[in-house]
């Protein structure tokens, strides 16, 4: 297999930017230094200068297909590995083929060509990039259905961003540059406001740096380069959890923000048997929410020794600088060791380490919180029980049975008790365990008998060692149990925590379920999110028996946000669970957060469809309907001219145009009406049996007879809708169809008996126009919406998205389909009234 092909990629930060501007100029430099460049496929999108440049250099003619009776073009693959050139410029890397194609997109047509061992020049937007598709749909409200998967972009050997200032991009707009004229304004108003290509720049931005981050990073690792290279500068505050951990994030972001964009970075070291006291927990989260606010990351690393693992981290992520408080300990503990900041400073190389301050330094690490049991209170119980009933027994049984003393078996045997015990009560029953049977190994057991006093030295000797063993054995026995305790506790919540993430993953934000999930988790009677008011507190969500409605009426409450709690009633949760419930606190307060952004999403959705819609009308005022006046008022005053003298057949025909100009002009202003009555909601239609016959002839008023052909069944039943609104969907829908097919438009009716339709007519406007492309079909219902063949003045594009507007307000349905050899069918389906008797009449019946 022969070398493969270097891909470099002008990456475009937003369309019109020119990214096959720059192509073009890099295949004119390889060329005039003797490269042998193609143009594989260059889109010039009727721009004269990208025209002029690549007028000189040699193109591969294109495949020319056809694609539903359109003769299209494209990038003919054959006919470039056959020429072979060094290099090929190929446009537009996230095209789709035509179907029928040898691959399904472009990107892979350069793989092929890539493969073949010549070079590729191309051309992207960063809005095609799939990682990056729905955060533009967001941004711009513009779906991308042309994508790119991310690693074929990364794989490029050069990726160069071709940027411009979302204002100098409007200007080139504007210009007409990069639009048509006519299409000029509706750019700028949408796809290309100041904010969309502001973000865009951005996202452009920030993903070429992290391509280089990444490069940066391989490069180093290939060359073996630990030390940190201050290409960015990148701070990172060691936290332990301390009272501390405030004042050094607040000095490492000012340090930042001095730095200039510096990445932050907060690490926190837990040991590696992965168990941290709850207080801790608490403040960690804390400190982590501090670090988010101030535009920093919060990191966790796992390590023994928390030097060694903070040094790891730094090298990692490239640091340039961290951030470590001074250490707690006094004086007399540095014995121990030099501690984390002067093992940090020591190893820390080139990184700038800054040793902070504050009021805890020097003070020690404070008092050490004990852990309460981990037993029940039943078995603590039976182990003290057991501690001082125990040895006694086991006391009168070896007195009776022993027939000379036995020092070292019966030791051994008051170890079991006592490692019994430990299994049953834990450890401060096992120690009482254990002083109960010194005391009775050294009274009953050891020579002099029924004294304190031991004879021997050995004696003495062997019953410290017991001591100290059954103590020990205890204390092991009593770790285990608290370590199994700990990790079966820690196991449940990483289970609850689990299947609360994987909640959030599949998208499940109903509040309803997420308060339903933490009632069954912690077994309460009724969990309530409640918000503060003006007045007081309001519910937002609820679930179970009598929720509460104040946080002072539930037994457990926990903060969501400031003005929001989670309430539970039914019993006090200990503290232990309230890690895992402040989890589920954090999503309630995330869907609360996304219900708002939905409900402003939709209010700023409703408000660009307005505006839109405004923008429509005034064009529509300004060209559609004036078009008809100015006919009117010419007809008009011509036929008022003192000074003209009109023939009879010519005052006919201009009284014609007068009268065709008003219809027009009537029926333009009815679907604006209509459309707003849509928009408003308030169409209320009067429902009732309708017969065809009855609405056709009115609907057909504005149609001359010869363009329309009739079939409907005499038999048909009538339909169930609105007579007044069906006649304007027809009427709408017909006068549609006339207006693009050059035959005569064929009307016909018929019911459907079988299949999930059944129980409904289906009334279909055939014509044998051009049709209209699959990718369109939807979208020639939006209002405003025009064929981009249709003449001006042939209406304000309402017909079809009054038609439909008004077949859903009637339990109905309007959808296009092709029409076979050629043209377009619209089907209007509604309930049929026979269906609506049989219905009645069997319930009259029963």
């Amino acid at each position: 297999m022969g070398t493969r092909g270097t891909l470099r990629i002008y990456l475009g930060a937003a369309p019109g930017v020119g990214k096959t501007f720059a192509m073009l100029g890099e295949g004119r430099r390889r060329a005039g230094r003797g490269t042998d460049v193609v143009a594989a496929l260059v889109e010039t999108h009727g721009r004269a200068r990208t025209a002029e440049l690549l007028a000189g250099l040699e193109a591969v003619p294109l495949r020319e297909t056809a694609h539903r009776g359109s003769p299209l073009t494209e990038l003919d693959l054959d006919a470039v590995l056959a020429r072979r050139p060094e290099v090929a410029l190929v446009d537009e890397l996230a095209h789709t083929n035509i179907p029928g194609s040898r691959n399904a997109k472009r990107w892979q047509d350069v793989e092929e060509i890539l493969d073949a061992g010549i070079d590729v020049v191309s051309t992207l937007n960063i809005q095609h990039l799939e990682s990056l598709n729905d955060v533009v749909e967001r941004i711009t409200g513009t779906a991308q259905r042309e994508t790119v998967p991310d690693e074929v972009v990364r794989r490029a050997d050069q990726i160069e961003l071709v940027d411009m200032s979302p204002e100098a991009l409007r200007r080139r707009l504007a210009h007409g540059n990069v639009h048509p004229p006519e299409m000029v304004d509706a750019a700028l108003a949408d796809y290309f406001r100041v904010g969309n290509l502001a973000a865009l720049r951005e996202l452009a931005l920030l993903w070429v740096a992290d391509r280089v981050d990444e490069g940066l990073a391989r490069y180093r690792g290939r060359h073996g380069i630990t030390e940190p290279w201050e290409a960015r500068e990148r701070i990172v505050v060691g936290l332990t959890g301390g009272p501390e951990g405030e004042t050094l994030v607040r000095r490492a972001a000012r340090i930042a923000a001095r730095a200039g964009r510096a990445d932050l970075l907060a690490v926190h070291v837990s040991r590696s048997d992965g168990l941290t006291e709850q207080p801790l927990a608490q403040t960690l989260a804390r400190r982590r929410a501090l670090v988010e606010s101030v535009g920093g990351s919060y990191h966790q690393v796992v390590g023994d020794d928390v030097a060694t693992a903070l040094l790891e981290f730094m090298r990692g992520v490239n640091a340039t600088q961290v951030v470590l408080g001074s250490s707690r300990r006094r004086g007399w503990q540095f014995v121990l060791g030099p501690g984390v900041g002067a093992t940090v400073a020591r190893e820390a190389g080139d990184v700038d380490v800054h040793l902070v301050t504050h009021e805890r330094a020097g003070r020690g690490r404070g008092p050490v919180r004990l852990a309460g049991s981990p037993l029940s209170a039943r078995r603590r119980v039976c182990g003290w029980v057991l501690a001082l009933v125990g040895p006694l027994l086991l006391t009168a049984g070896l007195d009776s049975a022993a027939s000379e003393p036995a020092l070292n078996t019966d030791m051994l045997l008051f170890q079991l008790l006592t490692v019994g015990v430990a299994l049953v009560g834990g450890l401060w029953p096992a120690v009482a365990a254990a002083v109960a049977g010194f005391l009775m190994l050294n009274w009953f057991f050891t020579p002099p008998v029924h004294t304190f006093t031991i004879g021997e030295p050995a004696n003495a000797l062997a019953l410290t060692v017991f001591v100290a063993v059954a103590v020990a054995v205890s204390s092991v026995v009593d770790l285990a149990a608290r370590r199994t305790r700990q990790a079966a506790r820690a196991g449940a919540e990483a289970e609850t925590l689990s299947l609360l993430a994987t909640t959030v993953l599949r998208g499940e934000k109903a509040l309803p379920a997420l308060l339903e999930r933490v009632r069954e988790t912690f077994g309460v009677r009724s969990v309530a999110l409640l918000e503060r008011t003006g007045e007081g507190w309001a519910t937002a969500g609820a679930t179970g028996e009598r929720p509460a409605a104040d946080p002072a009426a539930a037994e457990t409450t926990v903060q969501v946000a400031e003005d929001s709690v989670l309430a539970l009633s039914g019993r006090v949760l200990p503290a232990a669970d309230r890690r895992v419930l402040t989890a589920f606190a954090s999503q309630a307060g995330a869907v609360l957060e996304w219900r708002r952004l939905a409900e402003e999403a939709a209010r700023a959705r409703r408000l660009e469809e307005g505006n839109k819609i405004r923008t429509a009308l005034l064009a529509a005022v300004s060209h559609d309907l004036r078009t008809p006046l100015a006919s009117i008022k010419a007809g008009v005053s011509g036929l008022r001219a003192t000074d003209v003298e009109w023939a009879p057949e010519d005052e006919a025909e201009l009284l014609a145009s007068v009268e065709e100009s008003a219809d027009r002009l009537d029926g333009l202003i009815g679907n604006l009406l209509d459309m707003s009555r849509l928009q408003t909601g308030v169409v209320i239609p009067l429902i009732r049996p309708v017969s065809l016959e009855e609405v056709l002839p009115r609907a057909l008023l504005n149609v001359p007879g010869r363009r329309v052909r009739l079939e409907i069944p005499e038999t048909l039943a009538p339909v169930m809708a609105d007579a007044g609104l069906l006649e304007r969907a027809l009427a709408n829908v017909i006068e549609n169809a006339a207006r693009y097919g050059p035959a005569p438009v064929l009307v016909t009716a018929s019911e459907l008996c079988a299949g999930p339709c059944a129980g409904r007519t289906e009334v279909r406007v055939v014509d044998r126009g051009p049709g209209v492309p699959g990718q369109a079909k939807e979208r020639m219902f939006a209002p405003f919406q025009r064929l981009g063949d249709a003449p001006k003045g042939s209406g304000v594009g309402l017909g079809l998205a009054v038609a439909r507007g008004f077949a859903e307000a009637m339990g109905g349905t309007l959808a296009p389909e092709d029409t076979p050899g050629g043209g377009l069918t619209m089907v209007l389906a509604l309930p049929s009234a026979r269906t609506g008797t049989e219905d009645r009449e069997k319930g009259e019946g029963a």
